[in-house]
């Protein structure tokens, strides 16, 4: 595995987790919805990073 290898799959990791938290608070404050779209706007960026980069390493 190469340094760049490493590093992705880091970025890769981080992002899935990122996507897991704020659909998370997406569903827990759907009564406030200031934060609900925060966190719907940080679920679909780090979504559509994770598509990009796959399409960009396939």
């Amino acid at each position: 595995m190469t340094t760049t290898t490493k590093t992705r799959g880091s970025v890769r990791s981080l992002l899935w987790v990122v996507l897991v938290l704020s659909v998370a608070g997406n569903v827990a404050l759907q009564g406030m919805i200031i934060a609900s779209v925060c966190c719907g706007v940080v679920a679909l960026a780090s979504g559509a990073t994770l598509v990009v980069d796959h399409y960009r390493h396939r």
